[in-house]
Formats: C-alpha cells, sequence, structure tokens
C-alpha cells in the first residue's frame, strides 16, 4: 500500500474515532494518536494541549458532554513523504455539546507520523469555533 493510501487510512481511524467521540465514546482515541510528548492538539474551543496523555484528556472532556454529531472532512488534501504527512481540509458537521447543537465549519491542519509502519496523528489545530464558544459561555454563566 502507498504512503497515501496509509495516510488516507489513518485519517478515515481518525474521524471514526473523532464522530465516536461526538457520541460520547472516547475510547478511539487513544489508538490514532502518536503515544509522545511530542503529541499536540490545538481545538476549536481554543488553548492548547501537549503530550499524549493531555490530548487524550480533552477529548474525554468533550465525549463526557457530547450528545451526537456528524463530522466529515471535506476538500481533503494530503502531502505525505516517507514518514510524515501533512492533511488539510475544512471539517464540517454537527456537534451536540450539553444539549446544545454547534454548528461546525472551520479549517483544520493534521499531522501524522509513521511510526513503527503504522501512521498516528501528531498534531490536530482547528479555527476557533464561535458556535462552540458560545455554548461554553452559556453552559459557565448557568453554573
Amino acid at each position: 500500500m502507498s504512503a497515501m493510501n496509509e495516510v488516507l487510512a489513518a485519517s478515515e481511524r481518525f474521524y471514526d474515532a473523532l464522530n465516536r467521540m461526538a457520541h460520547g465514546d472516547a475510547a478511539p482515541m487513544a489508538d490514532v494518536w502518536l503515544q509522545s510528548g511530542q503529541a499536540t492538539a490545538q481545538h476549536p474551543i481554543g488553548g492548547r494541549d501537549e503530550g499524549y496523555d493531555t490530548v487524550i484528556a480533552s477529548f474525554a472532556k468533550v465525549a463526557a458532554i457530547a450528545g451526537g454529531g456528524d463530522i466529515r472532512l471535506m476538500d481533503q488534501k494530503i502531502d505525505a513523504g516517507s514518514d510524515m504527512a501533512v492533511e488539510t481540509g475544512v471539517e464540517t458537521g454537527t456537534l451536540v455539546i450539553a444539549g446544545h447543537e454547534a454548528a461546525i465549519h472551520h479549517r483544520v491542519t493534521n499531522v501524522y507520523r509513521r511510526v513503527n509502519g503504522d501512521w498516528k496523528l501528531v498534531h490536530h489545530h482547528t479555527d476557533l469555533s464561535g458556535a462552540m464558544l458560545d455554548i461554553l459561555r452559556r453552559l459557565n454563566e448557568a453554573a
């Protein structure tokens, strides 16, 4: 299988895990990420998570209050080398957070690294989501 096809498969695994997270199950995220302190994520609600454990914990926090949704990658572009690949596109769809639906439409960059023959996500970066930030603001005000 070519590097491009392998990265496409890794991307499909990540977006499957992201959609499982949207339905309350963050467990599949553990398998798609590089288990390293080099793993980083910059989420649509802001901030930067560094290190595998912190990144996985951040997805688990969202899963704990997620109630459904569907997130797809559109306009996908991949540049794959022998051990590193960059994927860009636009994430679109919806995510239900604590009973409130947020429309998703933001640019994304994902970086994958081949380790021991497997492609793993090492960095995920999206635009900020005004809809998600508004929901979190309303939840904080209600608390």
